[in-house]
């Protein structure tokens, strides 16, 4: 559980770049869309030039096979988890201030468990309230920041993101489900599933119906110079490095309770981005509210762990329903 944890936590670093560099876009008048768009654009050349360099032409071949074998489910499942998600956090971004954003996308969280309900995964009722600290401490670190807020800053910029927020889970559990055999869905039980970048490549894939369609309902000005530098960072560090990692370990996940702490980790976006705000941007140091906030995300990561191992020495793990890898 710990080293779910651990790596869930690395994810969230790279995930903050996002929030940093999407309002940065914002800022200079850069179209939501591109920004969206073009980060999955970037995110299938340079995956492409991955498996072109790694394994030669053997690699694409094979995953391009998988993909148009199963087309409808990674359209699915791309359009869901990479597409709706991530067009929902530019358009926020473009609408509202950062703080807006990052702290609704925390609703993540909860949504999250609604999502493994919702597949008929079972956890115990604590694990409600170890997220309930986690949303506490990461609602005040966003406060700590904000004096006042418009109503209709926060319904563009929030709305938007709540949406987003049970978009990215649904996305990630429809592969694992059909990964694990989902009576509904296709049995993907093919080796490349198990490699995370394979993941991100067959996802990415999946979404391009959506940003071709999105593209042409709002025809937005070219991209400038900027807005492809910056969204070619984000697809790097966000999209190939943060999905990777949390694709990794929500795949090494056996039980609903591992599944829900490695999504909670995805909180310490926010604390992440505020750290890299005061290093690169020269924002204020968090004040006393934001550390207290900080403080209590880690404590509720740290009950899911305790929770977890608990049970788990006494050979014993109650009511949680255990959903083996097959990896």
């Amino acid at each position: 559980m710990l080293q779910l944890v651990s790596i869930g936590l690395l994810s969230g670093l790279f995930f903050s770049s996002t929030f940093i560099l999407n309002r940065v876009m914002s800022l200079e008048g850069g179209h939501w869309v591109w920004s969206a768009a073009l980060r999955y654009a970037y995110m299938i050349l340079f995956l492409l030039a991955g498996q072109l360099l790694s394994q030669g032409i053997r690699g694409p071949e094979r995953i391009f096979r998988l993909f148009f074998r199963y087309w409808k489910f990674w359209t699915l499942s791309g359009s869901i988890g990479f597409g709706g998600f991530y067009a929902l956090i530019c358009f926020s971004a473009d609408h509202a201030p950062g703080w807006v954003v990052a702290t609704t996308w925390q609703l993540t969280i909860i949504a999250s468990l609604v999502v493994l309900i919702c597949f008929g995964r079972s956890f115990p009722k604590k694990v409600w309230g170890f997220s309930a600290i986690v949303f506490m401490g990461v609602i005040l670190v966003n406060a700590s920041h904000v004096d006042t807020v418009h109503m209709a800053d926060a319904l563009m910029g929030g709305i938007p993101v709540l949406i987003a927020a049970f978009c990215y889970p649904t996305g990630n559990q429809l592969v694992w489900e059909a990964k694990n055999g989902h009576r509904l869905l296709p049995h993907i039980n093919d080796p490349l599933v198990d490699n995370p970048f394979n993941k991100v490549f067959l996802l990415s894939l999946g979404s391009v119906p959506f940003w071709l369609v999105l593209v042409a309902i709002n025809d937005p000005p070219p991209p400038s110079t900027g807005q492809l530098v910056n969204t070619a960072l984000v697809a790097v560090f966000s999209g190939i490095c943060a999905t990777s990692l949390f694709l990794f370990a929500r795949s090494k996940s056996m039980t609903g309770s591992e599944l829900a702490a490695v999504d909670a980790t995805q909180s310490s976006e926010v604390i992440f981005a505020i750290v890299g705000e005061v290093v690169l941007i020269g924002a204020p140091l968090p004040g006393a509210a934001a550390v207290a906030g900080i403080l209590l995300v880690f404590t509720g990561l740290g009950l899911f762990i305790r929770f977890q191992d608990l049970p788990a020495r006494r050979g014993r793990l109650g009511d949680i329903e255990q959903q083996r890898d097959p990896q």
